[in-house]
């Protein structure tokens, strides 16, 4: 392995149904892992009360996210129930060339994430399952 695989993170896509608690379970694995990085998604939705631009979410215009789209910004995106959200290559990238062990964490929904970033062998996927 080169050293500038070695210097490079990993990136783990967190996915789960809209509602079974991704956020929450990312959020408690930030804290007990102090060197991982939390990508913010981009949506095309409105602010909820209490939400915080570039916290919570990048939140953008449908127009934008659309030409995001047709730039190929991003690494994944989905539909989900006539909203927009993806996460930005740029900003994935920028979290891995940091370096730190297993930075780059992502949150995605189900429909887009996956199991990882396809074709690369630094990424890998965990499901939140909802109770049954």
């Amino acid at each position: 392995m080169s050293s500038e695989q070695r210097s490079r993170g990993l990136l783990f896509v967190v996915s789960a149904p809209s509602g079974t608690g991704k956020t929450t379970v990312v959020e408690r694995l930030v804290q007990i892992f102090p060197d991982l990085g939390l990508s913010r998604s981009y949506t095309s939705r409105a602010m909820r009360a209490g939400e915080q631009d570039g916290v919570d979410y990048n939140f953008i215009t449908r127009e934008r996210f659309e030409a995001m789209i047709a730039e190929d910004a991003f690494l994944e995106w989905a539909d989900v129930f006539g909203n927009l959200y993806g996460t930005c290559k740029a900003d994935s990238e920028r979290e891995l060339a940091a370096g730190r062990p297993q930075q780059g964490l992502r949150r995605g929904d189900p429909q887009a994430a996956g199991d990882g970033a396809p074709g690369d062998p630094r990424s890998g996927g965990i499901r939140v399952r909802d109770r049954e």
